[in-house]
């Protein structure tokens, strides 16, 4: 998958919000658990725009997304929507979903993690 394009206004937003004085994986993780958890506004509306083999999702179906996971044991290059699925709630990657009419601020930090996958960026 090619590469996105560098965008500087991104990266330092990213740099100043999500990883701000992270020193290693476990820290940049959980910068980036709290920018979204804590910008996003909840619940909301989003689509899967990519099937993923661990994930249930099948492409353009529609889920409620009411949280994010906390990453607690797992500092993987993952961050995980809690979501409402077929009557269950469970963890899907983030970057699986595009939202649904969201507020701004929940579609710049969606966008910015979207961003971090896209450049293959990795915690550490």
């Amino acid at each position: 998958m090619p590469r996105l394009e560098r965008n500087e206004e991104r990266e330092e937003r990213i740099r100043n919000e999500a990883i701000v004085d992270a020193y290693d994986a476990e820290e940049q993780a959980m910068g980036w658990f709290y920018y979204l958890a804590d910008s996003m506004s909840f619940p909301f509306e989003a689509k899967c725009v990519r099937e993923i083999r661990k994930s249930p999702l099948k492409l353009n179906e529609t889920v409620t997304v009411i949280d994010m996971v906390s990453n607690d044991d797992d500092y993987s290059h993952n961050m995980l929507a809690e979501i409402l699925f077929q009557g269950r709630t469970m963890g899907v990657p983030l970057s699986q979903l595009e939202p649904i009419n969201i507020d701004d601020l929940t579609r710049q930090v969606i966008e910015d993690w979207h961003y971090w996958v896209g450049r293959g960026y990795l915690f550490g």
